[in-house]
């Protein structure tokens, strides 16, 4: 079982920045088991994934949207994923989800809202 909890949402003006963080809890099985991501949902919008990360770090995708402004990065020894927004625009406005995933499980958070106002 896994357990996401984001944190670090809240509101920014155009042009500013926010910090996610997201803590697994894990039982039966590690952190590092795991690729990470956040994805987000806007209002009356399909989910998007926004970045991953390979669960060595080796390996990480960002969708176009966000590269170049968004920074993911995760803390094995720790079991913390980070999402660093920078330049943020109104249309980042969304409920942002952490994700783990492997070959055979996807677990995802509550989810915590970030706006962005211009």
């Amino acid at each position: 079982q896994v357990q996401l909890v984001e944190s670090g949402g809240g509101s920014a003006q155009a042009g500013g920045s926010l910090t996610l963080s997201c803590a697994a809890s894990m039982s039966g099985t590690t952190f590092t088991d795991y690729a990470m991501g956040w994805d987000r949902q806007a209002l009356g919008k399909e989910r998007e994934s926004v970045a991953a990360v390979s669960p060595a770090s080796d390996y990480i995708r960002y969708a176009d949207s966000v590269r170049g402004r968004f920074s993911i990065s995760r803390d094995n020894a720790k079991n913390t994923v980070i999402l660093q927004m920078t330049s943020l625009k109104p249309e980042d406005t969304a409920v942002y989800y952490c994700n783990a995933l492997n070959q055979h499980s996807l677990y995802r958070g509550r989810g915590i809202q970030v706006t962005v106002s211009s």
